[in-house]
Order: C-alpha cells, then structure tokens, then sequence
C-alpha cells in the first residue's frame, strides 16, 4: 500500500504560532481600548460633576 506524501509539519506549526501572534496582539489592542474608554468615562464624570457642583 503506496503513502501519500509526508506531511509538512514545520509550516503547519509556524502557522499556529503566527495565528497564536495575532489572537494575543488583538486581545490586547482590544484590553487597551476598553481601558482607555473607561479612563475617558471617568474623566468626563468627573467634569460633569464639577460642573454640575458650580451651577448649583
């Protein structure tokens, strides 16, 4: 019985560790965002409270 040809582990592999790159790098651009947005959030509370503070 004939086998097929070998498999090409060595790229299969440097493609897992490509796709493993990226998923890590957008989870990260994606903690970064949430984070500056809830920076931002508290900022712009803390504005409105002080303004609301000098109407009253």
């Amino acid at each position: 019985m004939a086998k097929g040809p070998e498999k090409n582990t060595k790229n299969k592999a440097l493609h897992t560790k490509l796709l493993n790159r990226k998923k890590s790098k957008l989870q990260e651009e994606k903690k970064e965002k949430a984070l500056r947005l809830k920076t931002l959030i508290t900022k712009m509370n803390q504005q409105n409270n002080s303004n609301e503070a000098e109407g009253k």
